[in-house]
C-alpha cells in the first residue's frame, strides 16, 4: 500500500516518499535573485546577439521593398561576376595568410618555450604589440614603406603593394600575435619525461620534433589556424585601406550597404561570410573535444637545455621578427610626425593638429576612450556576473544550455556581420529599443557582444579554479550568494577580472568592423575616423590617429599592470608561499 503525504505537513517540512523522509528543496530569496540574473543575461544575449543575426536571415530573403523574395538575392549575387569573385579572393587570401602566419608564429613560440635565449619576456611583448593597434595601422605603414611614394618602393620594381600583396602582408602582421599566444600555450604543456626517454634512446633533435613536439602541439596548431583564417576572412580595415580594387567579402558588405544602400544583398554577403567562419569554429570545437590532457599528476615540467648553436639561431630569428614588428609600427609613428611625405621630412605635430583639431577628429578620439571605458567597466561586470550565476548557482537547468550556447556564439560572428544585424534590428521604429540606434550605448553593447566569448571563457577558467564547496557551505548556512560573491569570489578572481577589463578596453579602442555601420555624427570613434581620413587622402593624419590609439592602449595596459601588482599585494597574498 502506498503511503500518502499528510496534509498537515507544512511547506518546507520533510515530506514522505514511501517510508523514506526526504527534505523538500526550498527556493531561497537569493536563489530567486540568481535565477532572475541568469534569465536576464540570457534574454540580453538573445536580444543583442541572436535577434540581429535572425534579422540578417530575414533581410536576405526580402527585396528592396521588403517583400519576400526567396533565394532571388542569392541568385542575383552569384550572377554578378565582380561580387562572386570576392568569395574566391577572400578564400585564397585567408588561406595564404594562414599558411604564412602559422609557421612564423610557431617558430617564434618554439624559440620562447624550447630555447635558452635571453630577453624572452621582451621579445614576447614586442611580438604582441600589434594587438594594441587597429588592424589598418599595418596597412598604413606598408603604404609608407612600399606605396607609390614609399621609401622602399624601388625594391618592388614594377610590382604594386596595393591589392592582394599588401592585404596579405598586413594581415600576417595583424594576426601574428593571436597565433603566437595560442601556440605558446600549446608548446608550454609538455611532459619532460617524453624527451628524457627520447634522449635515453638516442633520438635526434629532428626526430624528437616530428614525433613528440609536433604531435603534442597539433591541436594548438589547428586552433591557431582557425583563428588566423577567421580573422583574415572577416577583417575590414586592411582591405579597405590597402586593397585598392581588390574586392573581398568584408569590403563588399560596406560598398553594398553604405554605397548602394542595397541591404538585401548586404545580408546575402553577411550570410556567405558567416558560413565559412562557422565551419572553422565547428572544426575548432571538434579539436577541443578531441584534445586530451597533456600533463598528468606525474608529469615533469619541461626545462630547455642550453645549446649555443640552437639558442643563437632562435635568438636571431626572434630578434629579426621583433625588428620587423617594430619597423611596421615605427614607420606609422614616424610618418605621423613628418611634415609632408615624401618631400619634407621635417618633424612636426602638423598631422596631429590637422587631424585632431582642424579635421575635428579629437571628439572621435574621446568617443573611443569613452566607449572603451564603458566596455571595460559595465561590460566586465556583465560578463563576470553572468559567468558566475551560470557556473556557481543552482536551478534553471533547462535554461542554462541556452545561455552557454549564446555565450560562445559571438566567437564565430564577424564584426561586420554583427554590425549589419544591428542595423536591421534596431533601425525599425516599431522596435522598443530603436532609441539605442546611433547612440554611444549601442556601440558599447555591440563591442562587448563582439568580444564576449573570450571574456566569458576567461571568467569561467577563473571560476572553475574555485571549489564549489564555497557556495555549498554558503547555501547550507543560508548566506546570500551575493555575499559569497563579494567576499570570496571577486577577491580571488581579481586577476581574471582585470584581464577581462583590459581585453575589452584594448579591443574597444582598436575595433573597426563591429562599429562601422552603427555610429552617428556625434559618436564617430577613432578607428572609423582613420578610415575616413584615409578615404580623404589624409594618410598622415590617419597615421597620427592610429599612433594615438596605440599610445593610449599601451598606457592603459601599463596602468592595468600597476593596478594588478598593487591588488596582488593586497588581496592575493594567499597565492604566495
Amino acid at each position: 500500500m502506498t503511503d500518502t503525504v499528510p496534509s498537515s505537513l507544512a511547506p518546507g517540512s520533510p515530506q514522505l516518499f514511501g517510508r523514506v523522509y526526504l527534505p523538500r528543496l526550498r527556493l531561497h530569496g537569493s536563489d530567486r535573485v540568481a535565477h532572475a540574473l541568469l534569465v536576464a543575461a540570457g534574454l540580453a544575449l538573445a536580444v543583442f546577439l541572436l535577434a540581429p543575426l535572425a534579422m540578417i536571415l530575414v533581410k536576405s530573403a526580402q527585396d528592396r521593398a521588403g517583400e519576400f523574395a526567396g533565394l532571388a538575392n542569392f541568385v542575383a549575387y552569384f550572377r554578378t561576376p565582380a561580387l562572386a569573385r570576392s568569395i574566391w579572393n577572400s578564400a585564397w587570401v585567408s588561406a595564404l595568410v594562414t599558411a604564412l602566419t602559422i609557421p612564423l608564429a610557431f617558430t617564434f613560440a618554439y624559440a620562447l618555450t624550447r630555447s635558452c635565449m635571453g630577453y624572452k619576456a621582451l621579445l614576447r611583448n614586442v611580438a604582441l604589440v600589434p594587438i594594441l593597434a587597429p588592424s589598418l595601422l599595418a596597412a598604413i605603414s606598408f603604404i609608407f614603406w612600399f606605396g607609390n611614394q614609399g621609401l622602399l618602393k624601388p625594391l618592388l620594381g614594377e610590382g604594386q603593394i596595393y591589392g592582394a600583396p599588401g592585404i596579405v602582408i598586413s594581415l600576417v602582421f595583424a594576426t601574428f600575435p593571436h597565433a603566437l599566444m595560442i601556440l605558446v600555450t600549446a608548446l608550454s604543456l609538455t611532459d619532460a619525461r617524453l624527451y628524457e626517454a627520447a634522449d635515453a634512446l638516442g633520438t635526434g633533435r629532428a626526430r624528437r620534433f616530428w614525433t613528440i613536439t609536433l604531435p603534442g602541439a597539433k591541436y594548438g596548431l589547428i586552433s591557431a589556424a582557425m583563428v588566423v583564417f577567421t580573422y583574415s576572412l572577416s577583417d575590414f580595415g586592411i582591405p579597405k585601406v590597402i586593397g585598392g580594387g581588390f574586392n573581398m567579402l568584408a569590403t563588399d558588405i560596406f560598398k553594398l550597404v553604405i554605397g548602394q544602400q542595397d541591404f538585401a544583398k548586404g545580408a546575402v554577403v553577411a550570410i556567405i561570410l558567416l558560413a565559412p567562419v562557422g565551419v572553422t569554429w565547428l572544426v575548432d570545437g571538434w579539436v577541443q573535444r578531441r584534445q586530451s590532457a597533456l600533463l598528468s599528476a606525474r608529469s615533469v615540467p619541461y626545462v630547455p637545455r642550453p645549446s649555443k648553436g640552437f639558442d643563437r639561431a632562435m635568438a636571431a630569428y626572434c630578434w629579426l621578427m621583433a625588428a620587423l614588428m617594430l619597423a611596421v609600427l615605427g614607420m606609422a609613428v614616424y610618418a605621423s610626425f613628418v611634415r609632408l611625405w615624401p618631400y619634407d621630412f621635417t618633424l612636426s605635430l602638423g598631422h596631429y593638429r590637422m587631424g585632431l583639431v582642424e579635421a575635428g577628429i579629437f571628439p572621435s578620439y574621446l568617443n573611443s576612450v569613452t566607449m572603451a571605458l564603458w566596455c571595460a567597466s559595465l561590460g566586465t561586470v556583465f560578463v563576470f556576473v553572468t559567468a558566475y550565476v551560470l557556473e556557481k548557482t543552482r536551478g534553471l537547468d533547462a535554461w542554462r544550455p541556452f545561455v552557454r550556447l549564446a555565450a560562445v556564439l559571438p566567437m564565430g560572428v564577424p564584426g561586420m556581420v554583427l554590425g549589419l544585424g544591428y542595423i536591421f534590428f534596431f533601425v525599425e521604429n516599431s522596435n522598443p529599443l530603436h532609441a539605442l540606434y546611433g547612440s554611444m550605448a549601442i556601440l558599447v553593447v555591440c563591442t562587448t557582444v563582439h568580444y564576449y566569448t573570450t571574456s566569458h571563457l576567461t571568467a569561467l577558467t577563473a571560476l572553475k579554479q574555485l571549489d564549489n564547496e564555497f557556495e555549498a557551505v554558503s547555501a547550507s548556512l543560508r548566506v546570500a550568494f551575493w555575499r559569497t560573491f563579494a567576499k570570496v569570489t571577486v577577491p580571488v578572481c581579481l586577476p581574471a577580472i582585470l584581464e577581462i577589463s583590459r581585453y575589452l578596453f584594448v579591443n574597444a579602442m582598436t575595433t573597426v568592423s563591429a562599429v562601422m555601420f552603427l555610429y552617428s555624427p556625434d559618436t564617430v570613434v577613432a578607428s572609423v575616423a582613420i578610415v575616413n581620413l584615409d578615404e580623404a587622402g589624409d594618410i598622415g593624419a590617419a597615421a597620427a590617429m592610429a599612433t594615438l590609439i596605440v599610445a593610449t592602449s599601451a598606457l592603459v595596459c601599463a596602468l592595468y599592470h600597476v593596478l594588478q601588482v598593487w591588488l596582488d599585494r593586497r588581496t592575493q597574498a594567499w597565492r604566495r608561499s
